[in-house]
């Protein structure tokens, strides 16, 4: 879309612009360093009170400059995200490559659509749909890739999208600033387990002691320097050591504090820039209003919160500096009071925290499907109904591209069940895939492929691509088996969307004919909806048992100038033509 090339181009020319007063403001900064050692080289030899109080200018100024530079860098990072956002939306766009992850971690071979309907890995669902960046973001779009929704939860889910797909620059940002967290699984695993950990907390005496002892080194401090008598450095020396082993007593909790806490406060703060993200944006669809509102927490906003938390989390750092540390401790117990911060923090923010984050994921998995929607203003939005229907007009699968894709027109009603023929390669599979794909995202709240859909949105139950298990030592028709026993299963507690292709292929012909039969007639006992392809004409027959519920359809193959043609457009009836052996004889196989 040429949104994305004009974009690309804004932030390429804003991108170059920050660089060079990147490049600047480095230049300035290694001047101002020099001039300020020369100042105080010439300071040293000359005694000049010119030298010392330029020297304190320069050390001003480089501390200005190093504020700059901070900036600068935060802006870098921004829109070198936000050109890369734009270039990866063009690249897809352009089917040239699919830059995201495929959460392949995520995949259930168990799952009753998963891997058959390839919700995840290479070229998957998930991959198409990722616009995600943090771990807790993954996690909630798979979540959500493998649930069917309310139909009320679907309604706010259409709405929510239907906003969010206009805000273009919004979700983008949020996504730019994602992108910079560095937010790991392990990040996120180990902020969440801090969060839980129960910490004892310390004792009134620990706590009064820790205020006592450093007013008393302050006040002999400051008693040292009005009289410089010796006794108070004598006094400042116990006082240095007490509070040093005191400390040391805590040192264990504190390193159990911190254990695996590293760059976690910029993981916290980023957390917080989101948060804020979603606090500051005005939004009218209730979905969007109940997530803003849940990052409410004791009158205040919930960024404000991880903002004190990555703030002790930072200043805790320097138990990790010898020095520093010895120094702050041996003073003013500065460590001691960070972890009273830390546990303090945590006993009135441990609930709150982590559905604080699963608001930000829950963000990640909705500006995911909006993209969705915004790349493909020809979906439709799915109206819901509770009686069973399930039409599709023009419904092509979402991840195959739109300049050949075929859209079939279907519709589940008055009979509910299909039974699907035709030739290899003519798009059975392809058609169920797009029927269980289109299933899933209208359970999502997500549009679908179609012009127009009516959905009784329903539990999608597969069984068309399994494999052997090696670990578990079974044989793929064991496994088959197996799924089809899982599918009878969850009919016997409630209706669903079945979608079954070629069963039963490890037994003879006589076996797996009258199978499939008996397979056919159970799932529509249970009143299942769905349809299943096969190549015996005579499992179609059982269409005259139950007119009224079971129907033929096939996809034809044509030969058209001695080449086999495939329009791949949905026909009533059963598959006549038959392409293998014209294909076997033209290629010289027979």
């Amino acid at each position: 879309m040429e949104v994305y090339k004009a974009k690309k181009i804004h932030f390429s020319i804003a991108l170059n612009t920050i660089n060079r007063k990147y490049n600047s403001i480095s230049i300035l900064r290694l001047v101002t360093i020099v001039f300020f050692l020369m100042s105080l080289y010439y300071y040293i030899k000359t005694s000049g009170a010119l030298f010392i109080a330029l020297a304190a200018f320069l050390f001003g100024l480089f501390i200005v400059l190093m504020r700059f530079h901070s900036k600068l860098v935060f802006k870098k990072q921004i829109k070198q995200a936000l050109l890369d956002i734009n270039e990866n939306e063009r690249s897809y766009l352009k089917r040239k490559e699919i830059p995201f992850e495929n959460g392949g971690e995520f995949n259930d071979f168990h799952h009753p659509y998963a891997y058959d309907l390839d919700i995840f890995g290479e070229h998957s669902l998930f991959q198409n749909l990722n616009r995600t960046a943090l771990f807790i973001g993954k996690k909630t779009l798979a979540k959500q890739l493998l649930t069917i929704l309310p139909n009320g939860e679907i309604v706010r889910n259409q709405k929510a999208l239907k906003e969010l797909a206009e805000k273009l620059d919004w979700r983008q940002e949020f996504l730019a600033l994602a992108k910079i967290s560095c937010d790991t699984k392990s990040g996120y695993e180990s902020l969440v387990q801090w969060s839980k950990f129960e910490s004892t907390p310390l004792s009134k005496t620990s706590i009064l002691v820790s205020f006592i002892t450093p007013v008393l080194f302050l006040g002999t401090f400051i008693g040292y320097l009005l009289t410089s008598n010796p006794a108070f450095l004598s006094v400042l020396s116990i006082l240095f050591v007490f509070n040093l082993g005191f400390l040391g007593k805590y040192l264990k909790r504190i390193q159990i504090e911190i254990a695996n806490a590293s760059n976690i406060d910029k993981i916290i703060k980023q957390y917080g820039l989101l948060m804020q993200k979603i606090e500051n944006e005005s939004f009218q669809s209730e979905k969007l209003i109940d997530l803003q509102q849940k990052l409410t927490f004791k009158k205040e906003n919930a960024s404000i919160h991880l903002k004190q938390l990555a703030t002790l989390f930072s200043n805790m750092d320097s138990i990790g500096n010898f020095v520093t540390g010895l120094l702050f401790n041996g003073t003013f117990l500065f460590n001691f009071h960070v972890l009273k911060g830390l546990i303090q923090w945590k006993k009135g923010h441990t609930e709150a925290l982590e559905d604080w984050l699963e608001v930000i994921g829950e963000f990640e998995m909705l500006n995911s499907l909006a993209n969705l929607a915004y790349n493909n203003p020809e979906f439709a939005y799915p109206t819901l109904n509770t009686n069973y229907e399930i039409d599709f007009t023009n419904l092509g699968h979402p991840l195959l591209n739109m300049q050949t894709r075929v859209g079939n027109t279907v519709s589940f009603h008055p009979e509910s069940f299909m039974i699907l023929t035709g030739s290899n390669m003519s798009g059975k599979s392809t058609f169920l895939r797009s029927l269980g794909i289109n299933m899933v995202l209208a359970g999502m709240g997500s549009p679908v492929c179609a012009v127009q859909a009516n959905v009784h949105p329903l539990p999608v139950l597969v069984s068309m691509r399994l494999s052997d298990s090696l670990s578990d030592s079974e044989s793929y028709f064991f496994a088959e088996i197996k799924r089809l026993k899982q599918i009878m299963d969850e009919l016997e507690n409630r209706p669903a969307f079945v979608l079954l292709d070629e069963i039963l292929r490890g037994t003879n012909s006589d076996d797996k004919r009258n199978g499939t039969i008996e397979v056919v007639k159970k799932i529509i006992s249970k009143k299942a909806i769905g349809a299943i392809a096969t190549h015996d004409i005579e499992v179609c027959l059982t269409t005259n048992e139950y007119p009224g519920i079971l129907t033929n359809k096939c996809f034809e193959v044509e030969i058209v100038a001695d080449d086999l043609h495939f329009n791949y457009k949905l026909r009533d009836g059963i598959c006549k033509n038959r392409s293998a052996t014209f294909l076997m004889k033209k290629m010289g196989v027979i």
